[in-house]
């Protein structure tokens, strides 16, 4: 098994990274009841939506750092900033699913150094060599949901085992099947709190904060990748397109399915 592996924007001075001591993990009901009490109460304390900021401070009320992640699929580093205003130091979970653009990877990279967050990459069991030994070359050509649940689906399942919530930067513009996305909810599948703070943002709303706040942004977002996965299964979109058409173009797949 590959581990995750962790680096973080400061380090002890024996070169070691620290770690922050998880609290004792809460039972899934009292999650469960958490998830639910949230909505209510972010929508008891204003007549619309709770603004992004509202929603992590919200959580930070209620988790320990150490108890929080951040998914990140390193197409910009927005959530990741948001969430370190309230949470300093949080965990952002990278998927090294081995496939990466170079782009992706300097932008991982960058984000280690200028955000106050500890970068961890979640890597598949098999690597991709080990992967096409078993499977045979280029699994995502013929089986891309089998490819994706091996080396983006159980990673993260594995990973989140460590934490109480996680954060997502899935919005509802994305994609239909995003459209209902709450702000929180009880992740039955992974057994934890998913909590989507920019669920009501546009594209152009995700860009803005980034131009604002100087936080790093992949290079293909401005070469027409303004939705980024791995590079084989990645492709361009031309102007007006939906975002999420160049992820597995041609195919009727549109999840990798993290966020089913």
């Amino acid at each position: 098994m590959s581990p995750s592996t962790r680096s973080g924007t400061q380090a002890a001075s024996s070169g070691a990274v620290p770690v922050s001591i998880r609290p004792a993990r809460r039972t899934a009901s009292e999650l469960k009841a958490l998830a639910e009490r949230g909505n209510a109460e972010l929508r008891s304390r204003r007549p619309d939506e709770a603004s992004p900021a509202e929603v992590v401070a919200w959580v930070a009320e209620n988790f320990a750092v150490a108890q929080a992640a951040v998914a990140c699929s390193m197409a910009d580093a927005a959530l990741p900033h948001l969430v370190a205003q309230s949470l300093p130091g949080v965990d952002v979970l990278f998927l090294d699913t081995g496939y990466h653009f170079a782009e992706t990877t300097f932008t991982r990279n960058e984000v280690a150094e200028s955000l106050d967050v500890n970068i961890v990459d979640v890597k598949p069991e098999q690597t991709v060599r080990e992967q096409d030994a078993e499977y045979g070359k280029n699994l995502f050509e013929r089986d891309p949901g089998l490819c994706c649940q091996r080396r983006k689906v159980e990673p993260l399942q594995r990973a989140l085992g460590e934490y109480e919530v996680w954060f997502t930067g899935v919005r509802r513009e994305e994609a239909p099947t995003r459209a209902e996305t709450e702000l929180i909810v009880w992740d039955e599948r992974n057994g934890l709190v998913k909590v989507n703070p920019v669920a009501a943002w546009t594209f152009d709303d995700l860009i803005d904060y980034a131009t604002v706040h100087e936080v790093p942004v992949n290079p293909l977002v401005a070469n027409g990748y303004p939705s980024i996965g791995c590079a084989p299964c990645t492709k361009q979109v031309a102007p007006g397109e939906d975002p999420r058409s160049g992820r597995w173009a041609g195919l009727s797949k549109t999840e990798c399915g993290l966020h089913l």
